[in-house]
């Protein structure tokens, strides 16, 4: 059974406005492009669950991975696309002002991919099915938040995708470290 109070407080604080706000904290933009970079990890779906930790739920791991799995077409089909071809055209901005506006054009439609995303995360974790909610209560007191992180996704499997050097392993390891430190202060 979920809290009445605490979805209340969920619907009342909207995905996107929590994405821009804790995103914008010291660190966690440059963990969580480590994380996308280094592991192929959706920073939606990071922020996701950042913004239900802090509201004391979790998703559903059964009623998850199918979203996931229309998340991930979204980023591949739509978002990734738009992140390629405003990173290529980078250094030809610099020596070009049309190209420099065709990539700043590029860059704001690449964070309007995102706010979709973010709405289709939001649309899906309020869904409630009479007895099949997609989120559940969080435990109360979690030790080891990055590790709580890593887990709603599924790092286990991201893990055969870290690179193997060591400076890149601690890098994501911070990274992971950073999320958690905000995440608790967030809160």
């Amino acid at each position: 059974m979920l809290d009445s109070n605490r979805l209340r407080r969920l619907e009342q604080a909207p995905l996107w406005d929590f994405a821009l706000a804790f995103y914008a904290e010291p660190g966690i933009e440059s963990a969580c492009l480590t994380l996308q970079d280094s592991l192929g990890v959706d920073v939606c779906e990071i922020l996701l669950h950042s913004w239900l930790f802090v509201h004391g739920f979790e998703a559903r791991p059964y009623a998850l991975a199918v979203e996931r799995e229309e998340r991930n077409i979204w980023q591949r089909e739509i978002t990734q696309v738009l992140r390629h071809l405003r990173r290529t055209l980078k250094p030809q901005a610099l020596q070009s002002s049309s190209i420099a506006t065709l990539r700043q054009t590029i860059q704001q439609a690449e964070l309007q991919a995102e706010r979709e995303n973010l709405q289709r995360w939001q649309t899906w974790a309020m869904q409630m099915f009479e007895n099949n909610p997609h989120l559940t209560k969080r435990a109360e007191n979690i030790q080891n938040v990055a590790q709580w992180l890593q887990d709603r996704l599924f790092f286990g499997e991201l893990d055969k995708h870290c690179p193997s050097g060591q400076s890149a392993r601690e890098s994501v390891s911070q990274a992971w470290q950073t999320l958690a430190a905000r995440l608790d202060r967030f809160e």
